[in-house]
């Protein structure tokens, strides 16, 4: 058996943002962009991954879904607590001051852990966690 991962989805309240931060800060190509009963959905990838897909798609794709649920699914977001995505980089350092020179939001700066990977954290424009390591 071959499993492989093909797709993976993070909640974006601002596809526009989201396109910029992804597309322009972290260099991943855009692969669909697609509209539907009013709602969008963006698929981006490494040009180095062309199998592997990240889904920005609307925090709650049901348009028959309650106020309430809306709200607290955005409250969630908002406070990243939906999802999160692991990068790897061959420049921990260097994406670090990238995407902070972009005006990442800093979870956590370039560090050492002590299970022997150097790695650093952002939030998304959504409030997604985003963590970067190096390549091993």
């Amino acid at each position: 058996m071959n499993i492989k991962l093909a797709q993976c989805f993070i909640a974006v309240d601002d596809h526009d943002k989201a396109l910029t931060f992804y597309r322009d800060v972290l260099g991943l190509e855009v692969r669909n962009d697609v509209s539907f009963e009013g709602m969008r959905w963006l698929t981006v990838g490494s040009p180095g991954q062309p199998g592997v897909e990240i889904v920005l798609e609307p925090p709650l794709a049901d348009p028959n879904a309650s106020e309430a649920d809306r709200k607290a699914v955005a409250e969630l977001l908002a406070k990243g607590l939906l999802r999160g995505v692991n990068f790897t980089t061959d420049d921990v350092d260097a994406t670090f001051e990238r995407v902070r020179e972009a005006g990442g939001d800093v979870l956590q700066e370039p560090i050492d852990q002590p299970y022997g990977v150097r790695d650093c954290a952002f939030r998304d424009p959504a409030g997604n966690m985003l963590r970067f390591s190096a390549a091993g």
